[in-house]
């Protein structure tokens, strides 16, 4: 699986349009359009972003690794969601459904 289909994925679980995560990282989204479909590579920052945002490892994101874990900076965040948002702990809950879909 490429980069822009994990990323694709990572959005569909978490039920957000393109629109929706493109305004949520401030990224253009005929950007997010193209990096999705393959048609324009990712660049660093926005892959950090993108990781950071479904809280991923980056190497998940490159398909370096087949299971989404928790990033360094973020591990551990959904056992102490206090304080999360509705829409931060839905995207949370949405990786986790997508670790278990992946390890099937």
């Amino acid at each position: 699986m490429k980069t822009g289909e994990r990323i694709k994925l990572l959005r569909e679980e978490a039920g957000l349009s393109q629109l929706d995560l493109s305004k949520s990282i401030h990224i253009n989204n005929s950007v997010l359009s193209r990096i999705e479909s393959g048609k324009r590579p990712v660049e660093d920052h926005e892959l950090k972003t993108i990781a950071d945002y479904f809280y991923v490892d980056a190497d998940f994101l490159l398909g370096r690794k087949d299971i989404p874990r928790m990033n360094d900076e973020n591990k551990g965040y959904i056992d102490h969601a206090l304080g999360w948002t509705d829409e931060e702990k839905q995207i949370a809950e949405a990786v986790i459904q997508t670790l278990r879909k992946l390890k099937k």
